[in-house]
């Protein structure tokens, strides 16, 4: 599949562990990545982070995506089941020279980030037309 090759996810065992920038949990957030003609869609489930805190960053081929997540009841909070955890959303893949980085754009709604990716031309699919002599 030609998008596996444009983004590779980073394997857990490889990442360096000074990725954390803060103590506390952090999260890998599931993401879908989806093929189109002209880019790859990467839509990130990052339920409770703040839009203006996601950082996303594209160096040396690589895309990292972090974004914490406020508390959803203060510290004094007495819970009687607490199953939703809190913490830092993280994640890093491995992005080819077949993607456009300084077209990378992203947006957030309803828990949701999407990253559009897109493609440079030489990338593209194109139709090749057949002359007739």
């Amino acid at each position: 599949m030609a998008s596996e090759t444009m983004v590779q996810k980073q394997s857990e065992e490889t990442r360096p562990q000074s990725e954390r920038t803060r103590g506390g949990r952090v999260y890998r957030p599931n993401v879908d990545i989806v093929e189109k003609q002209d880019e790859l869609l990467l839509l990130a489930d990052m339920p409770g982070a703040n839009a203006g805190e996601i950082d996303i960053r594209f160096e040396d081929g690589e895309l990292t995506i972090h974004g914490p997540a406020a508390l959803r009841q203060n510290d004094q909070a007495r819970y009687l089941l607490q199953e939703y955890g809190v913490g830092d959303f993280y994640r890093t893949f491995r992005v080819s020279e077949q993607i456009d980085a300084a077209k990378i754009s992203a947006e957030y709604k309803d828990g949701v980030l999407a990253l559009h990716l897109p493609k440079v031309e030489a990338a593209k699919a194109r139709r090749i037309n057949v002359k007739t002599n």
